[in-house]
């Protein structure tokens, strides 16, 4: 056989995909295995998880910001220099010299 013929026939080849019925499926497969068990929560544990979270959110969103900012003002930078204006970022000049 050549390589286009074995080509031809795997394009044409049909899979036949069976449909999972509900008698198919296990009898576990029901919501028991997420219900709470009859031990109480530990709010603590769990308070002290949601301040990191919010700790980390924070500091995600502080980042971003500061990013955001600093692309902002080269870009407001590149673009004075590029029309070609004078004086386009601010020097601190300092007159105590001595």
């Amino acid at each position: 056989m050549s390589d286009e013929q074995i080509q031809s026939e795997d394009a044409s080849r049909v899979l036949r995909f069976r449909h999972r019925r509900s008698e198919e499926l296990a009898p576990d497969d029901d919501l028991a295995k997420y219900q709470q068990s009859g031990e109480p929560d530990d709010y603590r544990h769990r308070m002290l998880v949601n301040i990191a979270g919010l700790i980390v959110v924070a500091a995600l969103i502080g980042i971003g910001w500061w990013i955001a900012d600093s692309m902002a003002s080269m870009r407001k930078n590149q673009d004075c220099v590029l029309s070609g204006r004078r004086g386009c970022t601010p020097v601190d000049v300092r007159h105590d010299r001595w």
